[in-house]
């Protein structure tokens, strides 16, 4: 009886977290190439020159889930990705909330594996975001309450999902943003986020294109941001043009601007105020299906 008490105790954990390919077979975008991926134990899981994107899913216990998941884009300027910090560690904090925290390891762009190197991340994210919404009934969530997370470069990534969608299957239907790369605009962007995704000299078609604060219109979704006004990586501008951009569309957002804390926090532990923000996040998510606050589109 013990034997079978800790076998379905293991069976469960491994139903609660447990890794899908997001394209199982050909990979679009994608050029023969015998790199292999990397995974640097530092004090971070540091991961670059992803060749096969997926999603690891983390789903909270049955009698805890709200039916909310978030789709999490961690950071690393486009050149790495910061998995545990900003991805793994946030998603066991979801489900701490009862919410499923799905992490995306996705394509970093690079000219010796895509061909339009600049689309890779999206298509992973969109990509990202159809699975969930196909596997919602098995997991327990709530197709029309599946949001985007990120982090830094991870941000921009999440407000390009959050303004480019092509449908339904590809439109968050929140946007949750920590301090975001959000402009490709050279005054105010992140300059190696900028390189890495479209290059220093970009067009203007391109630099407008990835400007996300430049693409919101009244179906964007209603957003939650995070930024310190001491960040000497990504400029507090970014968050500031995307909120301004949102009001103009009566698009809902809280912005939430701290006096310090740099850049790069992830759940600011052991940070003082700044700790604080987890817990303005999970009152936001708690009110999303507020009218006041839901805009119906």
């Amino acid at each position: 009886m013990k034997w079978l008490f800790v076998f379905l105790i293991s069976t469960q954990a491994i139903a609660q977290n447990h890794t899908l390919e997001l394209w199982p077979q050909a990979i679009p975008n994608q050029l023969a190439h015998e790199g292999q991926e990397k995974k640097e134990l530092r004090d971070i899981l540091w991961i670059t020159q992803v060749q096969r994107p997926t999603i690891e899913v983390y789903l909270p216990t049955s009698r805890n889930a709200t039916g909310q998941a978030v789709l999490i884009c961690p950071g690393g300027g486009y050149r790495g990705l910061a998995y545990d910090w900003e991805g793994t560690d946030i998603a066991k904090w979801l489900n701490a909330q009862g919410i499923a925290g799905i992490v995306l390891k996705y394509r970093l762009p690079s000219p010796k594996t895509n061909p339009t190197p600049h689309e890779a991340p999206l298509q992973d994210a969109q990509q990202g975001l159809r699975l969930i919404r196909e596997h919602a009934r098995k997991w327990k969530i709530n197709p029309q309450k599946v949001g985007v997370m990120g982090f830094s470069a991870g941000g921009h990534l999440a407000s390009t999902l959050g303004t480019h969608f092509a449908d339904s299957t590809t439109r968050p239907d929140f946007m949750i943003l920590i301090y975001p790369v959000v402009s490709m605009d050279t005054a105010i962007t992140h300059r190696g986020s900028r390189q890495a995704l479209i290059g220093l000299q970009a067009s203007t078609e391109l630099v407008d294109r990835y400007s996300n604060e430049l693409r919101v219109t009244p179906h964007t979704p209603s957003t939650f941001i995070v930024h310190s006004t001491d960040d000497e990586v990504v400029p507090l501008e970014n968050s500031l043009r995307l909120q301004a951009a949102l009001k103009d569309n009566g698009v809902a957002c809280d912005l939430h601007i701290f006096p310090y804390g740099g850049h790069g926090y992830s759940l600011a532990l052991a940070q003082g105020r700044l700790g604080q923000w987890p817990n303005l996040l999970e009152n936001w998510l708690s009110s999303l299906g507020d009218e006041k606050l839901f805009i119906d589109h």
